[in-house]
């Protein structure tokens, strides 16, 4: 286990001023996982203004057993924070065979923090059990139209993910729709959906979502 003064020592780090002493604090604490230790970096998680922290505190999160894990960014999801949320929706979409599907709702994905939502979509699409496709096709559909150029291609790239058979029936409802920023958000989906590199810019954009400024709570 580790002592009480080296999880203290560790907390400081994780605090300081200086960046690349979080990254390095970070990576620490995942290299030898210790239980006493998980409450402090999912708490950090939410916390975490650097990008490249905030990735060294998700890999040092998914080395934890997920029995451990998974109920702690489960409970993360329903914070009050934008930060907390989005970075349990990402961490969780790392955690191959995460039993957490039944996180993922509908409000969830038509949050209004639009940080919030993309990794909502994209924890979404890489938990979503197969026979539930169609209807994550059918919800992320129902957002066509939503928000500017690069969250619609966010949204179009999550759902060519899902792939063709469970995405064509939502593009042919949108296409048809009276409303132009719909059919035009369609018309590039179907587009994303024949390209045999989206799933290449799925994981891109997985990346890119953290890249971006930190939601204000």
């Amino acid at each position: 286990m580790v002592e009480r003064t080296d999880k203290a020592n560790l907390a400081a780090a994780l605090q300081a001023d200086d960046a690349s002493v979080r990254l390095k604090a970070a990576m620490a604490a995942g290299l030898k996982p210790e239980i006493s230790l998980l409450d402090l970096l999912v708490e950090r998680c939410s916390l975490e203004p650097d990008f490249g922290v905030r990735e060294q505190l998700t890999w040092s999160l998914i080395r934890f057993p997920k029995e451990l894990i998974v109920p702690k960014l489960i409970s993360e999801v329903s914070s009050s924070s934008n930060q907390a949320r989005s970075q349990a929706l990402h961490s969780l979409s790392k955690i191959e065979g995460a039993d957490a599907w039944n996180v993922i709702t509908k409000d969830l994905l038509e949050d209004s923090c639009d940080e919030v939502a993309q990794a909502a979509w994209r924890a979404a699409v890489t938990l979503v059990p197969p026979g539930k496709k169609g209807g994550l096709a059918k919800d992320l559909g129902a957002l066509l139209g939503r928000g500017g150029r690069e969250l619609q291609r966010s949204l179009s790239i999550s759902l060519a993910a899902l792939g063709e058979s469970a995405v064509r029936p939502v593009l042919k409802k949108a296409l048809a729709s009276s409303d132009k920023a719909v059919r035009n958000h369609a018309l590039f989906t179907k587009e994303v959906l024949a390209d045999s590199d989206a799933g290449s810019e799925f994981a891109v954009d997985q990346v890119k979502i953290l890249l971006a400024p930190r939601p204000k709570d």
